[in-house]
């Protein structure tokens, strides 16, 4: 039985992978990744290895979380070292916990490789930093995507006028998210 790494593949500049991201692609038996991923970084991915685009883009998916899922517990069952790469950071809006909870159902072995996450990235190409003590002493990470369901943020709890706050997937109601904040 192999492990699956949950790579972060950073912003798309294979320069800001680190180490241990770069060298599990280069071992990598197989690499499942998100749309989001660039070429760039896909070049790094060992010849031979099998690569499959799972990605999901503005709201149309090929596969459901149930069915991503199911294919890393196959190809864990099959192969030594599995890659799970994701755009960004996995822990940040990246699903990472559901697909963490369905391996240790089946008893497989995962291990997280962090990535710079997107508002990071952002944040260091404008040369701004996310806190400044003289402006922002909390950086508040958010998403309007939620589970169908799950009620929206509480923006008054979560943001105070000391936070940098940086919006991940805010759909395409940009009236009706402006007047939420």
């Amino acid at each position: 039985m192999g492990i699956v790494f949950l790579v972060g593949a950073g912003p798309g500049d294979p320069e800001l992978l680190t180490l241990k991201a770069a060298r599990l692609l280069q071992q990598a038996d197989v690499v499942l990744h998100d749309a989001l991923v660039s070429p760039e970084v896909l070049a790094i991915v060992r010849r031979g290895a099998t690569v499959i685009d799972i990605g999901k883009r503005r709201g149309k998916k090929l596969l459901t979380q149930s069915e991503i899922n199911s294919l890393l517990i196959m190809f864990a069952n099959k192969a030594n070292t599995v890659v799970r790469l994701k755009g960004g950071d996995p822990s940040i809006f990246g699903r990472a916990g559901e697909e963490i909870e369905a391996l240790a159902d089946a008893g497989i072995a995962c291990e997280i490789v962090p990535g710079i996450t997107s508002a990071v990235a952002s944040a260091a190409a404008a040369r701004i930093s996310l806190t400044d003590r003289r402006f922002a002493s909390s950086v508040v990470f958010a998403t309007a995507h939620r589970k169908p369901g799950v009620g929206g943020a509480e923006w008054d709890k979560l943001v105070t006028s000391g936070s940098t706050l940086a919006i991940y997937m805010p759909g395409e109601d940009y009236a009706h998210f402006s007047r939420e904040l």
